[in-house]
């Protein structure tokens, strides 16, 4: 029984540990909120994490457009996923999606900008065929793929 306990006591652990962890905006480095505001003053719904030493934050901006973006411990963005409408998609990757899922509709696309390198995440669906959560960069070329 001690033995589950500790068992159900690490995984429960680990998984506070991956999500971060809440924290108020009271708590987090004025240089990172300073940095934040400048760059979205619009934003709303803001709430904020720690992950490991990197502040997360989540917002919207407008109607439903979701953002989430990583700051190093001196304001810099590490990460910024934010969805996207399908006029956002390179062109790149709308020929790709047009011709190697034809018949496929879009459904929750995102772009993730981190280390200066962006992808975008695109969940195609059918009622004919298998729907795909594909990952693909701005070239088009497919980095994953992967059933949804």
């Amino acid at each position: 029984m001690k033995k589950q306990a500790l068992i159900l006591g690490t995984l429960l652990g680990i998984q506070f540990l991956g999500h971060g962890q809440d924290i108020g905006q009271n708590e987090v480095p004025s240089i990172i909120l300073n940095q934040f505001n400048r760059q979205f003053p619009k934003a709303t719904d803001i709430e904020w994490k720690l992950d490991g030493h990197q502040y997360q934050v989540e917002f919207e901006i407008g109607w439903n457009l979701d953002h989430e973006i990583w700051y190093d411990p001196e304001g810099n963005i590490v990460k910024h996923k934010e969805d996207v409408a399908a006029e956002e998609l390179s062109k790149a990757v709308v020929q790709k999606i047009d011709s190697e899922f034809k018949g496929y509709t879009l459904d929750d696309m995102e772009r993730i900008t981190e280390n200066g390198k962006v992808v975008f995440r695109v969940e195609l669906n059918s009622l004919m065929h298998q729907d795909w959560e594909v990952i693909l960069d701005e070239n088009g070329n497919v980095l994953s793929k992967k059933v949804d």
